[in-house]
């Protein structure tokens, strides 16, 4: 096999459609695997997508044609020789033609396609080009073929296999990508080669890693000599010899006490290297073609059985019942070009910092890579993978019934033996769609996609994966029928909980226990750093126009505001805006995590939307489009660690709930303290505490502590083992905060700053805002609370030399105390 990339000397062109007088008959460097907004921003054509008010003036692009042209060198067929040309991924829609002829069409990015070029290919100078025509207007048209089916947002990404939050989303921009966006080559063998080889991995009762190698052989005739196939993993090796006309193969081979993966949290990650060759029986050491992969013992299961309170949605680990905390995913930037295995690792990382074992890639975006996938390997991270379908209805028929199945198929078989795959999921609310958002009536029995989640799609992964679960939808209700059970029934499978954001008060995540919540969140802005560098209004506030085109939810900053006036003061500037709507974000979702952990084993999930973000803007995101954590990963971080306490009701009165989520038991002493803001002990006791290993335990305080004499005035303290958990008895915008409880002094240090606080009153959620005077600073810390007389150090990490009283008051040293004073009204 003899592999040739083409990526070199691609030139990009305007075909057809609204291009204005700058970039029509321009002809442009193309980078492949790219974009062709990239490109263009690359030519200094158009400035870039993400500035300012920039998207809004890059409509035109929806509705243009693109040509990529490429001359390359290469030489005729010969004979007994296949030439294959080979793309990995083309978005979405386009036409290929070598040399003058047509030898292939597309309408699918979530899929290779490999066309024979042996007739076209010829010695010397070869032209190749691919003309992709808009995605949009071929989904109007086949939305006009096959009748309109609901969906959110204005564009049919229903009706075309692409990226659907490629057409935009409440957190994401409307820049329709086109382009060459995964690798492309000539593929030169003969005699056979490998097509999809797909190891199904498991582990024995015994312990052994059992291996089986399902291989599909393309032969360049039928009388082509006998061939072997062989495995090895482990230093095992499985060997079979292929007859005349056989295409397929199945080796199975064991590795004995073989080493667990674990998720993190729970063991380690070993990986084992898997590689597969093809060869003539007459030259079995000279392989025609090989395959590697890495692969990992594990078995993975999700409990559905029906209990006393109803469907349990419980992930099985090795035979450990674990709970999942964790976040959604989505494409970690618009142009998925450019993100780099070492950026998908940055992004692992920081979820793994923030005790997460789960991500959920969603199902508006792209099945994930094969780098995201190897990194997930390496570190422990479960993956719930969506299938791409997500708040519409989809048609059933062709020509997007043969895409769909084609698509699944080949990633179902790509990522198989993934030990970080946990569970292929149907799609994202679709089967709540149909339930409530008068789906039936609109479609007149027309197809909506339920033959997709209850037929196609699970025989799919039956057939291909059978070591990883399937769930129909989230949310879902396992075995329900359409009709029956509601999909978003807290007490069965999956929910999602967005009557928060949309309009309740976050202290109602505590009117419902779900079995496991896949989706819940709360917006904030991204981090001050983030906001300047790409939004440039004058005055910047949260009605200026760019700031506005960065918000993409409906009544998106009306929500922020109601959402945070039950609870903290008001703010009167826009950098106080800024840092109360960070902070009710993080507070808001942090109180849902806290409450849904402590139902374990009820609840047995909580996957926070969302992670990440795709470009900058004001979203649910933990991170913002520059990597930048916002408070909420901090609250994150604290509200996911392996030991939580925190204060939740129970039986109509304040309880303790004391989570462990490690393999050992905690045992020590909780301390309980009723105090006012200045230190004064009013009330206490002590508590033996010993809490099983994945267990959890509610203490009662007694109502000498639950009675406060100043609402106020007083705050409830419960510690443990260096664990900490803090109750006011009313909300941060009616308790007596001093404005100046925190002194502080910075000095310099290796690398950057150390930020020393100090409180002489009661002060809480500090934290060292340091992006606002330095774009590449990191803190260690954030929301942080201190009880008077307590001491914190923040670590800041920068290459600029900074004066370090800036990093001691307004607007980079925060807490909610900050919020208190008077200061200029809002922009």
């Amino acid at each position: 096999m003899a592999r040739t990339t083409l990526h070199e000397g691609w030139q990009l062109s305007a075909t057809r459609g609204p291009v204005p007088d700058a970039v029509r008959g321009r002809t442009v460097p193309a980078a492949v695997p790219g974009s062709v907004h990239l490109d263009l921003r690359a030519a200094g054509l158009i400035p870039d997508p993400y500035l300012d008010r920039v998207e809004a003036e890059l409509v035109w692009m929806h509705r243009t044609d693109w040509q990529y042209r490429l001359t390359f060198e290469a030489t005729a067929a010969q004979a007994g020789e296949h030439v294959d040309l080979v793309f990995d991924g083309l978005d979405t829609v386009a036409a290929i033609t070598l040399n003058g002829e047509l030898i292939g069409t597309t309408a699918n990015m979530h899929r290779s396609y490999r066309f024979d070029v042996r007739p076209h290919l010829v010695d010397g100078a070869n032209e190749l080009t691919v003309d992709f025509s808009s995605a949009l207007q071929y989904a109007e048209e086949k939305e006009a073929e096959l009748g309109r089916r609901d969906h959110v947002y204005p564009h049919a990404f229903n009706m075309v296999r692409k990226m659907a939050c490629s057409f935009g989303w409440d957190w994401g921009p409307d820049l329709q990508t086109a382009g060459i966006w995964k690798p492309v080559r000539l593929e030169r063998w003969h005699t056979a080669r490998l097509g999809r080889v797909r190891p199904l991995v498991s582990v024995e009762p015994d312990g052994t890693g059992a291996v089986e190698v399902h291989a599909d052989i393309e032969r360049t005739a039928a009388e082509a000599p006998q061939l072997v196939l062989t495995a090895e993993v482990g230093g095992h090796r499985a060997r079979a010899v292929l007859t005349v006309g056989d295409t397929t193969a199945v080796l199975r081979g064991g590795v004995p006490d073989a080493r667990m993966w674990c998720p993190a949290g729970y063991g380690d990650q070993p990986l084992y290297d898997l590689r597969v060759t093809l060869a003539t029986a007459e030259r079995p050491e000279e392989p025609l073609d090989a395959v590697d992969r890495r692969v990992g013992f594990r078995n993975i299961t999700v409990d559905t059985a029906p209990d006393e309170t109803g469907t349990p949605f419980t992930f099985v680990v090795n035979g450990t019942r674990i709970f999942a905390k964790g976040a959604n995913w989505i494409p970690d930037d618009h142009f998925l070009t450019r993100i780099t295995r070492e950026r998908l690792e940055r992004r692992v990382d920081q979820a793994l910092a923030a005790h997460m074992n789960m991500l959920r890639v969603w199902g508006g975006g792209i099945y994930e890579t094969d780098d995201f996938y190897d990194v997930c390997d390496e570190r422990g991270m479960l993956v719930w993978q969506d299938f791409p379908f997500a708040c519409a209805a989809y048609p059933e028929e062709e020509p997007l019934r043969g895409e769909v199945e084609a698509e699944a198929r080949e990633n179902v078989a790509r990522l198989a033996g993934h030990p970080s795959l946990a569970l292929w999921n149907g799609g994202n609310e679709n089967l709540w769609g149909y339930a409530d958002w008068g789906w039936p009536e609109q479609l007149a029995g027309r197809t909506w996609g339920l033959g997709y989640y209850t037929d196609l799609l699970p025989r799919i992964v039956a057939d291909l994966d059978p070591t990883t679960p399937y769930a129909d939808g989230s949310p879902y209700t396992p075995g329900a029928p359409v009709g029956g059970t509601h999909p978003n029934d807290q007490n069965h499978g999956t929910r999602h909980e967005w009557e928060v954001w949309n309009r309740l008060d976050y202290t109602t995540y505590r009117d419902h226990i779900p079995r496991f919540c896949s989706e819940f969140g709360f917006q904030g802005p991204p981090t001050w750093a983030t906001l300047t560098r790409w939004i440039h209004d004058e005055p910047l506030a949260p009605t200026s126009p760019a700031f506005l085109l960065h918000q993409k939810a409906e009544d998106g900053n009306g929500k922020l505001d109601r959402g945070m006036a039950p609870h903290l003061p008001r703010p009167l500037s826009f950098t106080d805006w800024h840092w109360a709507t960070q902070l009710n974000q993080a507070r808001a979702v942090a109180f849902g995590i806290e409450h849904f952990r402590s139902w374990w084993p009820r609840t047995a999930g909580s996957l926070v939307w969302q992670l990440n973000d795709c470009w900058p803007v004001t979203s649910w995101a933990a991170v913002d489009s520059d990597e930048r954590p916002k408070p909420l990963w901090y609250a994150l971080r604290d509200a996911y660690a392996p030991r939580l306490l925190t204060f939740q009701p129970r039986e109509g009165r304040l309880a303790v709930v004391v989570v462990n989520d490690t393999d050992e038991a905690w045992a020590g002493r909780l301390v309980l303290e009723r105090q006012t803001l200045e230190g004064v002990v009013r009330a206490d006791a002590k508590v033996e505490l010993r809490v099983g290993p994945r267990s959890v335990v509610c203490v009662k305080p007694d109502d000498s502590l639950l009675t406060p004499e100043e609402a106020r005035q007083e705050v409830l303290v419960a510690s443990s083992e260096g664990v900490r958990a803090v109750h006011t008895f009313c909300e941060d915008r009616d308790l007596a905060y001093r404005p100046d409880a925190l002194s502080a002094q910075a000095h310099a240090e290796p690398g950057g700053y150390r930020v020393d606080v100090r409180a002489t009153s009661f002060a809480r959620d500090v934290a060292v805002l340091a992006d606002h005077v330095a774009d590449d600073a990191t803190v260690d810390d954030m929301l942080v609370t201190l009880l008077p007389g307590e001491s914190h150090t923040f670590h800041v990490r920068t290459r600029h030399t900074l004066d370090p009283a800036v990093l001691t008051a307004v607007p980079v040293l925060r807490s909610v105390n900050s919020l208190c004073p008077t200061t200029p009204e809002i922009g």
